[in-house]
């Protein structure tokens, strides 16, 4: 029998017995479930919530400049609603491209020593970003700090990657699933500090948001290296992200993973933004804009631009939840075809508020935000249940594996999954790029609404239930891992 020591080595007769010693973890087996109950469980809980903390100040700083553009008024910075679609495009590609690297990241260097180097790195944006707010400066400058907060777009992928190491296969779906939504939540957190200091001091000091974070940064990392700990037999390498790319469910996840987590990131990087260009056209009502309207309409989408990010996050571990019992094939297929209906909703009420040129932008609002909203939470929703089919596809593929002991076979799996947690999170974070730039398009384009990037996204969910379904649910499937993942 195996037991777990937070302090020393594990009391067992057996030569792999797990041990515990400043920080470092030797011989971990989740799937031992005498070690789990014995304290297992306990070290898995503690590593988990500081994983939660540091991602969750990481999203905030990938997300800083969804809130920083709300301090930005036209008049003062010479960015118009197109130009920050853009800007907020660019934290969000270096962040996707950061998650391959970073998905490396807690094999080679230890989760525990990776989360507290990828929350002290996040000084560099945070600071830069205080400083170019109080000292404004070119547009081309703002790109360059932007692309900088993408930095606390990778922390998601090591994090990830780390969690799903520590957890038993049955608890994969709930746990992946709180660290991620956990680490969502940092989007509307840090939008909700916006409002506080928009609210009480108004759309001029943008530095006090910064100010805030310099502290979440070193609390996070202080507490890394107290509570968390390095695994030795967790392994990953660029041959793994080789490999995994062999399978076609890889490709799948992947695809269906924009359509979920960029979905999420994308609105939440652009609500703000819809919801201020909204309540500004109808304060100004065809007339000029004021700077008295331009700090109006920033509180009021401040007021509100949280709240979609905030239950996208708390669906998310949910999601996870209803997968590990219903399957996440299932779970995930439902999710997008209710975000159908609530892009519809957009669709709708875009059109309509064209044919009346703006007149109807403030009784439409409620619309607009019921349509933002559903899709926040379909969105968290279906990134719980899109990623606890990783591991289910993995472990079901591994059974399949010749001359390997179930050992072998369960480090396989995690070696596989770790890896395409990876993939689809770069991935789909891209997808997140593209709801921006198709956005600013749309509004670039003589129309000057949204309209056409709305039923861009309802065409893509479209698109993505017809391929849950016809890979992972339809009744000819022969696929053992689509058997694992509906059961």
């Amino acid at each position: 029998m195996t037991s777990l020591s937070d302090t020393g080595a594990a009391a067992a007769p057996t030569g792999t017995a797990t041990e515990v010693r400043r920080h470092h973890i030797s011989n971990w087996d989740a799937e031992d479930v005498e070690a789990w109950e014995a304290g297992g469980k306990q070290i898995a809980k503690r590593n988990l919530l500081w994983s939660v903390v540091a991602e969750h100040v990481g999203f905030s700083i990938w997300s800083i400049w969804s809130v920083m553009v709300l301090f930005m008024p036209m008049a003062q910075y010479g960015i118009d609603p197109a130009g920050k679609f853009f800007l907020v495009a660019v934290p969000t590609l270096v962040g996707a491209i950061l998650r391959i690297p970073y998905t490396f990241a807690t094999a080679k260097f230890g989760g525990r020593n990776w989360t507290i180097f990828s929350a002290l790195v996040l000084l560099i944006p945070t600071v830069l970003t205080l400083y170019f707010m109080m000292n404004p400066a070119s547009y081309t400058t703002y790109l360059i700090v932007a692309a900088f907060a993408g930095l606390g777009g990778g922390n998601f992928a090591s994090s990830m990657t780390n969690i799903n190491a520590f957890y038993p296969q049955r608890e994969k779906g709930w746990a992946l699933g709180l660290n991620a939504g956990g680490g969502n939540i940092g989007v509307p957190v840090i939008q909700l500090i916006g409002l506080l200091v928009i609210a009480t001091v108004g759309n001029t000091a943008p530095e006090i948001v910064c100010a805030v974070y310099l502290v979440f940064i070193a609390l996070a990392a202080v507490g890394a290296a107290l509570y968390m700990d390095n695994l030795d037999n967790q392994k990953t390498n660029g041959r793994s992200m080789i490999d995994v790319l062999r399978f076609s469910d890889s490709w799948w996840i992947a695809f269906l993973y924009i359509g979920t987590f960029g979905s999420f990131i994308g609105y939440s990087f652009a609500f703000g933004q819809i919801l201020q260009i909204n309540f500004l056209a109808g304060l100004a009502d065809g007339g000029a804009v004021t700077p008295a309207m331009q700090a109006q309409a920033s509180l009021h989408a401040a007021q509100i631009a949280f709240i979609g990010p905030l239950l996208g996050s708390l669906s998310r571990p949910i999601g996870g939840k209803f997968a590990d019992r219903v399957g996440g094939g299932r779970i995930t297929m439902y999710t997008f075809v209710a975000m159908i209906f609530s892009a519809g909703i957009l669709v709708a009420t875009s059109m309509s508020d064209d044919s009346t040129a703006g007149a109807a932008t403030g009784s439409m609002m409620i619309f607009y935000v019921i349509g933002f909203i559903l899709l926040f939470v379909l969105s968290g929703l279906g990134n719980g249940s899109v990623y606890k089919m990783i591991p289910a596809i993995f472990a079901a593929k591994s059974t399949e594996l010749v001359g390997m002991s179930s050992d072998e076979q369960a480090a396989w799996s995690r070696r596989m999954s770790g890896a395409l947690i990876g993939i689809a999170g770069a991935i789909g974070a891209l997808g997140g790029v593209a709801i921006n730039l198709v956005l600013r398009a749309s509004y670039s384009g003589t129309a000057k609404s949204a309209t056409s990037a709305f039923w861009v996204f309802l065409i893509f969910y479209v698109l993505c239930a017809a391929a849950t379904w016809a890979v992972y649910l339809r009744k000819s499937s022969t696929s053992e891992a689509a058997s694992v993942i509906t059961v």
